[in-house]
This record gives structure tokens, C-alpha cells and sequence, in this order.
């Protein structure tokens, strides 16, 4: 029996394939499958797969036409056989034996999913995050982390590579991601691993390396696909509308949203002019379809430079109004809306 899928996906990654594949040589075991997935890559990273699957157990290579990054996790979740599922960025890699690790946290737990702490790597840079939640190695209620509100919890950490799944709630959909949104995908897939789980744990494991600052990731690019995070966001508020606890979540969704909104104003200047406006004017709309009671709470307890520069937001683009607009007429009238600790 496979105890272990590791689904990685590739696009245009060259420079980072044979660091990728030697981290999983250094964690591979017999009962262990990689699922190398190619989203229609153009430069030579499906040569460098092909080459490296010689040498890497388990390993197999399933090429997509280029789909982004959600649909083709999502082909590598359906390929899967492993008893427990985890993911790893083709640009990122593992230390030495954290795998095993990983598979004993899950083991002994027994739990639908695990969260680990990583590094981030910008350049020669070494920085540990860690996984916000305080209580380790034991387990938790998923909705219990969701809060509280106002400072970092394990909802925030929108990282599904951080981690392990069960199979059980691979099974029932709860691990697929969104393949709607181009960017921030992670956001509602985060929400609806918290509100569908029945259990959780923490674990003191470093093991993934998650490289910033590359130029092909998604998080670099400054076109209309960053606006998917207001569809990201309100897509959690639907969740949360249908859920017994969304009453007392929403306060959470809220402050993530604004936190994001005061990312993207720092960020502007990286965006043409037209595609600014549409940014501010996309994202004071969707402020004006929140419960303003709500809001305002929480632009009361965030800092004042943030709220400052969201409720200066509302009133320069008519974001304030109490009358909600259909999503189709904003999507029409301030383009395509699509992440940030709280």
C-alpha cells in the first residue's frame, strides 16, 4: 500500500527541477509515490523530469496542457493513491528525512490534518515561520483555530504545502482546490479545510524551503490576475453565510480581506494606472456588500495606518453605500477581481 502522495507541480521552473528532485531522492522510501506534474511547461523542465524520474523511486511524471497550478494539484489529488497526501512547489525543496517525519506526525496522531512550520528563502536569506498556533502535537478542532480575530491563527497560514492530509477528507473533496481563481486559490481552500475537517494538529517540523522572490511565481506578477482576491474573499464570506459558525467567523474573513486590501494599496505603484483603478474600485465595491457593523469592527481594531488607508478607500470610490451591488454588475463595471496575515 502507497502510505505517502507527493503531488508537485511544474511551470517553467529550469533553474530549480534538479534541486527539487534531489530533496526527494533524500526523503523517497518504498511506499512512497511523487507525482511530477508538468502544466505544459516550454523551457526544459519536462527534459529534466524525464531525466530525473530515472533516478527518484516511486516517481512518476503526468503532463497536463497548461491548466495553472490548482486544476493540475487537483489531477494530482484524483492520480494519488497514498494513505495521506502532501504538496511541494517544483520551485521549493525538503530537507533531508522530513517525509518520514512528516508520515510519523500523521501516524501517531491520527488526524485528518497537519500542520508543519517552514523557511522562507530569499536568496541566501533564512527565515522560520512558524505555523501560528501556540498548543503542538496534539489534537485540535479545525474550528477552534480559526480564531481569534484580531491576531495570527492557523487559518491565516494559507500554505497547503505545510503539511499532510488523510485520505478520509482527501476522499470527500475537502483538500481540492478552486480552479476559478488564478491567484489566491489558497485563501477559500485554507476556509474550507478549517470548516470541513473534523481534526487537526500542529508539529514542531521544519522541512520545506519555500523560495521567494521567483520570477515566474504567481506572486510576482502585477496584471488582473492579483484581483482574484477579492473573488478569493468574498467566495469565504459565502462559505461562512452557510455555516452555523459564520456568524462568529466572519469578523476573521473581514480583517483577512482588509489586511489583503492594505497589501495591494502598499504594492500600487507596480500596477499600470487603469489597472489600479480598477483594483481600488473593485475592492471598495466588495467593502460595500459587507455588514458595515462588521466592518467597522474590525477597521476599529486594526492599526491605524491600515484603516486609514481602507476607509480613505470607501470614500474616494463610492465604496460606502449601504446598497449592495450584484457581483456580476461589479465584475462588469470595475473588472475581474483575486495574499497576508490578518
Amino acid at each position: 500500500m502507497v502510505k505517502l502522495s507527493v503531488i508537485v507541480p511544474f511551470f517553467n521552473v529550469q533553474p530549480f527541477v534538479p534541486d527539487a528532485l534531489h530533496s526527494l531522492r533524500a526523503n523517497a522510501r518504498p511506499d512512497y509515490e511523487f507525482l511530477l506534474m508538468d502544466d505544459g511547461s516550454t523551457d526544459r523542465t519536462p527534459q529534466l523530469l524525464e531525466e530525473g524520474v530515472r533516478t527518484l523511486p516511486g516517481a512518476r511524471i503526468i503532463r497536463r496542457e497548461h491548466t495553472g497550478v490548482s486544476a493540475l494539484r487537483n489531477a494530482g489529488i484524483e492520480e494519488s493513491r497514498g494513505r495521506y497526501v502532501t504538496f511541494m512547489d517544483g520551485d521549493d525543496w525538503l530537507a533531508p528525512g522530513y517525509l518520514p517525519q512528516l508520515v510519523a506526525a500523521m501516524d501517531d496522531l491520527d488526524v485528518d490534518f497537519v500542520r508543519t512550520d517552514h523557511l522562507k528563502c530569499t536568496g541566501s536569506t533564512r527565515n522560520i515561520m512558524r505555523a501560528p498556533h501556540g498548543r503542538r502535537n496534539a489534537v485540535l478542532d479545525p474550528r477552534e483555530t480559526v480564531l481569534p480575530a484580531d491576531r495570527p491563527a492557523l487559518v491565516d497560514y494559507a500554505y497547503c504545502w505545510a503539511g499532510a492530509f488523510h485520505r478520509r477528507i482527501v476522499d470527500k473533496g475537502i483538500v481540492h482546490f478552486p480552479t476559478d481563481l488564478r491567484t489566491a486559490e489558497d485563501r477559500p481552500w485554507t476556509w474550507q479545510l478549517h470548516l470541513g475537517a473534523e481534526s487537526c494538529a500542529v508539529v514542531n517540523l521544519i522541512g520545506v524551503h519555500y523560495r521567494r522572490g521567483v520570477t515566474t511565481s504567481l506572486t510576482q506578477i502585477s496584471d488582473e490576475r492579483q484581483l482574484d482576491f477579492v473573488r478569493a474573499s468574498e467566495r469565504i464570506f459565502s462559505m461562512l453565510a452557510a455555516d452555523k459558525d459564520g456568524e462568529r467567523f466572519l469578523p476573521k474573513a473581514v480583517r483577512q480581506f482588509c489586511a489583503l486590501i492594505a497589501f495591494h494599496l502598499d504594492q500600487i505603484d507596480r500596477f499600470e494606472p487603469a489597472m489600479a483603478r480598477r483594483l481600488k474600485a473593485t475592492c471598495a465595491a466588495a467593502l460595500s456588500r459587507l455588514p458595515s457593523d462588521v466592518l467597522t469592527g474590525v477597521l476599529d481594531s486594526m492599526d491605524l495606518e491600515r484603516s486609514s488607508k481602507i476607509r480613505r478607500l470607501r470614500w474616494r470610490f463610492g465604496g460606502r453605500s449601504d446598497t449592495p451591488q450584484p457581483e456580476s454588475d461589479v465584475m462588469d463595471n470595475a473588472g475581474t477581481p483575486g495574499a497576508v496575515v490578518a
